[in-house]
C-alpha cells in the first residue's frame, strides 16, 4: 500500500476500512424487490453524509454485508447507529404506509458486527459478493448495492 492510496483529512493522511454486518429485527426475511432496491441508494446517501464511502455492499434476505470506509473523525458506532436509524425511518416512511407519526425503531435489531480490513480488502470484497448464494429467496435479483 503506497501513501497515494490514503485519503486526506486537514491534519492526517487516513485508510480506515470496516466490514460491517447488521440483521433485520428478529431475522425477518425482508430485503429484496423494492425494499432490496430502495436501500442500496439510500445507504450510499447515508455514508456520504458522514463523509464514509461503501465500497462493497450486498444485502441478502435478513442481513447487510458492507465494507465501508470511515474517516477517523468519526466513530464506526456514530455511523452504523446513523446509517442504521436514517434508514429505518426512510423504510417506514417510503413502505409503512403513514407519513407521519411512524416509527422506524423496529426495522434492524440493536446490534451489530465489525471487523477492520487491513490489507485484506480484496477477500472481504470477495467474501461480500459470494453472500448471495446463501439467499434462496430472491435469488433473481442481485442484492448488491
Amino acid at each position: 500500500m503506497t501513501t497515494s492510496s490514503y485519503e486526506s483529512l486537514s491534519h492526517s493522511k487516513w485508510d480506515c476500512k470496516y466490514h460491517l454486518i447488521f440483521v433485520r429485527k428478529y431475522r425477518k426475511k425482508m430485503l429484496y424487490g423494492k425494499i432490496r432496491q430502495f436501500l442500496g441508494p439510500l445507504f450510499h446517501d447515508l455514508g456520504k453524509h458522514r463523509s464514509c464511502r461503501i465500497l462493497e455492499g450486498h444485502m441478502v434476505q435478513d442481513h447487510v454485508h458492507m465494507l465501508i470506509a470511515i474517516p477517523p473523525k468519526y466513530s464506526v458506532a456514530e455511523v452504523i447507529g446513523y446509517i442504521k436509524g436514517k434508514s429505518a425511518i426512510a423504510v417506514a416512511r417510503q413502505f409503512g404506509g403513514r407519513k407521519r407519526n411512524f416509527n422506524g425503531e423496529r426495522f434492524w435489531a440493536r446490534g451489530y458486527a465489525v471487523s477492520t480490513v487491513g490489507f485484506e480488502e480484496a477477500k472481504i470484497k470477495e467474501y461480500i459478493r459470494n453472500q448471495e448464494q446463501l439467499d434462496t429467496k430472491g435469488a433473481d435479483e442481485r442484492g448488491d448495492f
